[in-house]
């Protein structure tokens, strides 16, 4: 003060968050703050009080956030600031890279927790803190207990990840937890900040955004101008700038993610992970999109040998099978038949088992056992293994053929030139005496599945025993990728739309190997057995109505009006 003036002072690291970010890198001995980290710090200082920062994986996001907590505080020692993320240990890791800062670098000392104040990675205070319930900072899962805390700041820290968001379920469960962060917020000067990398088209950044947070999104890709609208005008202006000057399909952090680095992430996550987790694209603006639908099959407990001449679809609630969760997208479910004939059985026309196996760079051969009966199609086994040449590999194949008495084995052969069929033919014979065909395939593999596939699935002809399901939800849950009903369900056209497809490939191949019985129409093959079991009854019924003479029968059998057997 002079007089009664003011005079301002401006502090530049106080002032102005990217300075002080400057400065946090120049501590870690890191190259300056790129322009999309600049342009996150600056969000983060100056954007609203509920936002949303979607940025793509590896750019940074945290370590800028934690340095904004220290930046906070610095500036005004009474704020309080609850850290949530998907796991507590992910929670506890932010905290405590944001206490090491205070600890380590000069302009921060004198925010040191003092000796009688609370002092680890859990929760901690900072020095000129006055005293309060609510630490300085406190970390937390997102399931974790929250009830009963305060902070003027809430941030979540990638909340949602691939464990708590692929199913349904999942979802309504992590938007529950996301919203109790209001009653925590201090309704006067509370803010919540989230972020995050989409994991799942169904994001719960997404509902969040129709809730009113405010969301800036950084891909690491300048988008095309079609692509923009997908991002419903949430694209950061510095990217849409670039997309303006014409930069789509280079990189928005060219310094340290390259193109190259970004085809190698592309090759990786396949062509659905790296929209998500990298482009942050999660729009499903084609219906046709993702084709496959778990509405569409049916569920049912499979008997090895034989099946219902009749099985009848239904997608009713009275159809739904709760106890198994939705992996698919938010109200796809999996289905009981509406009906099935029980007093008909009939034995199945065929069966097939079909390996693909683990190619140069996988790590897993997928097998799928399919029998047919009157056009439909029965999936009494599925799954994948790890490795492929193996002899555990081999033996538990073997023993899968003679377990459902197969009558032909089909191997993908367009890796190998027929190595694997060499192997694996001695160990079959051991165990089961059957054909072994080998198939190869020229066709874009995405293509050729959803086109094997989707007609069958579509019209209800693909009928899975429900322990299959089990056994593959089980899998979601240690790694969803490597579900076949993730990869149905996510599969599309693109090429490499999945970073892991073997499963879903091995049950189009042994859904391909029944396309010329699928052919023909499944109500006439009933009728057909029908007529075929009548006038076998028939023949059997009038031999011993009517006697026999010289070893042949005399009478005449009707069915639905018609003779199907007559003795002469």
């Amino acid at each position: 003060m002079r007089g009664n003036t003011r005079i301002e002072v401006y502090n530049p690291v106080l002032d102005d968050f990217r300075n002080f970010l400057y400065l946090v890198w120049k501590h870690l001995k890191l190259p300056d703050p790129t322009e999309v980290q600049y342009d996150i710090a600056y969000w983060l200082q100056h954007g609203p009080d509920r936002q949303i920062i979607e940025a793509f994986r590896g750019i940074g996001k945290s370590w800028v956030t934690s340095s904004f907590v220290c930046w906070t505080l610095l500036r005004d020692p009474q704020a309080r600031f609850l850290v949530v993320s998907a796991s507590k240990q992910r929670s506890d890791d932010f905290s405590t890279f944001t206490l090491r800062l205070i600890h380590e670098m000069p302009i921060l000392q004198h925010l040191k927790p003092s000796p009688d104040q609370r002092h680890s990675k859990i929760a901690f205070d900072v020095g000129p803190s006055m005293a309060a319930h609510a630490p300085s900072v406190k970390s937390v899962g997102v399931f974790g207990q929250m009830t009963g805390s305060r902070a003027t700041h809430t941030i979540a820290d990638d909340v949602e990840v691939a464990q708590n968001s692929q199913t349904e379920d999942n979802r309504e469960k992590l938007i529950k937890a996301v919203l109790e962060f209001e009653a925590i917020a201090n309704p006067k000067i509370g803010r919540v900040t989230f972020l995050g990398t989409p994991q799942t088209e169904e994001s719960v950044y997404n509902k969040l955004r129709e809730r009113g947070y405010v969301t800036r999104i950084w891909p690491a890709e300048y988008p095309s101008e079609g692509k923009v609208v997908n991002y419903g005008g949430c694209l950061a202006p510095i990217i849409m700038e670039g997309v303006e000057k014409g930069l789509s399909g280079k990189p928005t952090d060219p310094s340290r993610f390259n193109e190259l680095v970004l085809m190698q992430k592309k090759a990786l996550y396949g062509a659905s992970g790296y929209a998500l987790q990298f482009m942050l694209d999660t729009s499903l603006s084609d219906a046709e999109r993702y084709p496959l639908k778990l509405s569409d099959l049916i569920i049912m407990n499979l008997n090895p040998i034989k099946a219902p001449v009749t099985i009848q679809y239904g997608s009713g609630p009275d159809q739904v099978i709760k106890h198994l969760k939705n992996i698919g997208f938010t109200g796809d479910r999996f289905h009981r038949p509406l009906f099935f004939e029980k007093e008909q059985w009939a034995p199945y026309e065929g069966s097939v088992l079909a390996i693909d196996p683990a190619g140069r760079g996988k790590d897993e051969t997928g097998y799928a056992v399919v029998n047919q009966l009157h056009g439909n199609l029965f999936v009494m086994a599925a799954g994948g293994l790890k490795g492929g040449y193996e002899e555990p590999v081999l033996l538990f194949l073997a023993k899968l053929a003679a377990k459902f008495k197969v009558n032909d084995v089909v191997i993908e052969a367009n890796f190998g030139d027929g190595m694997y069929t060499k192997l694996f033919t001695p160990v079959l014979a051991q165990y089961h005496k059957c054909a072994i065909t080998e198939v190869k395939h020229s066709i874009q593999k995405e293509k050729r599945i959803i086109d094997t596939l989707e007609p069958v699935i579509s019209t209800h002809r693909l009928i899975i025993d429900e322990s299959v399901v089990e056994r593959d939800l089980k899998q979601a849950d240690e790694d969803v990728k490597y579900s076949m009903f993730y990869q149905m369900t996510r599969l599309t056209r693109e090429k490499g739309a999945l970073s892991q497809d073997d499963r879903i490939d091995a049950l189009s191949i042994a859904v391909n190997y029944w396309v010329e019985s699928m052919a023909r129409d499944n109500a006439k093959a009933v009728d057909q057995w029908k007529d075929r079991e009548a006038e076998r009854v028939g023949k059997a019924l009038a031999g011993s109505i009517f006697g026999r003479k010289s070893g042949k029968w005399v009478g005449m059998v009707m069915h639905q009006g018609r003779v199907v057997a007559q003795g002469r």
